[in-house]
């Protein structure tokens, strides 16, 4: 079993974010992808941004997310709902019918990509156009998306991103709520939110090299979620080591407790960890538990 100044020093190297090489590569593809998009005949007249989503643009990123996440987000076209129902009449009354259909965006984005990178470096996934790495850019998952409004209050409304998988699935995603949720955490913790949540993915990854725990149960994504709901002070604590034990400490005892837990939001605050979703408290408890005990950590 590894000391607590092992432990410590381990926790210092995971803590740390990405490095100028890979940020680098990480623009070169974002340029490439955006080349992709102004070039096409289609898309250049379009309303289009592109966009680093994900572990990388929230800089939460461990070695083993290979890949990075990139939004081609066009705003000619938005879905939409309502956070009061009673606002649904006058805002419909406002809004005109779209022209532009998604599985159209999509198609055209393909073809962009393929365009630009090849067939052979462009494969179609239900979700997202994966795009092979070089020498001088990262893999990247690249994702269309129309924008989604979620309206509040007359003509005001949060905007985030919606899709659909080749399947069918809906997806709604709110990344620029999220990405301002972390940075303000990080900054109320002096910088010791995003570095806890790189141990604890870094931590999730031993642990499965190890065989310690099942394999893809727990996702990086779910356990930055998990981190950010802790609160503020358990981040009071200059050594890794206890700062990454209040952590657990405070998310083993809080997974006991269903009916708080389950109101728990993911880090845009739009969504809920728990509610409707695939993982659940129990796979959050089993996850704090193994860290727990993997780590070696003791009551005293």
């Amino acid at each position: 079993m590894r000391s607590r100044s092992e432990w410590e020093s381990i926790f210092g190297n995971w803590s740390r974010g990405p490095q100028k090489t890979e940020t680098d590569r990480i623009e070169n593809t974002k340029r490439a992808i955006q080349d992709a998009i102004r070039n096409d005949d289609k898309l250049k007249s379009r309303n289009i941004s592109v966009f680093v989503q994900g572990s990388y643009k929230n800089t939460v990123n461990v070695k083993k997310d290979s890949d990075i996440d990139i939004g081609v987000l066009c705003m000619d076209t938005f879905y939409y709902d309502f956070q009061d129902e009673n606002l649904r009449e006058y805002q419909q009354s406002r809004i005109t019918p779209a022209t532009y259909d998604y599985s159209t965006f999509k198609n055209e984005v393909e073809t962009a990509l393929v365009n630009k990178f090849g067939r052979s470096a462009v494969t179609r996934g239900n979700k997202a156009f994966d795009i092979k790495a070089t020498s001088a850019r990262v893999e990247a998952d690249v994702v269309a998306f129309f924008e989604h409004r979620r309206y509040y209050a007359r003509d005001q409304y949060y905007s985030g991103v919606q899709m659909y998988t080749d399947n069918g699935n809906k997806v709604i995603n709110w990344p620029e709520q999220h990405y301002n949720n972390g940075v303000d955490k990080n900054s109320k913790t002096y910088r010791r939110y995003k570095r806890s949540v790189r141990i604890l993915k870094k931590l999730k990854n031993a642990m499965e090299n190890d065989n310690y725990i099942d394999q893809d149960r727990i996702s990086g994504f779910f356990i930055e979620c998990l981190v950010w709901n802790v609160p503020n002070n358990y981040f009071n604590y200059d050594s890794h080591y206890d700062r990454i034990k209040a952590i657990i400490t405070y998310l083993y005892n809080e997974t006991k407790k269903e009916e708080i837990i389950n109101d728990w939001g993911e880090v845009s605050d739009l969504k809920y960890v728990f509610r409707g979703k695939n993982r659940g408290i129990a796979d959050a408890n089993y996850f704090v538990l193994k860290a727990w005990r993997y780590v070696g950590y003791t009551n005293d």
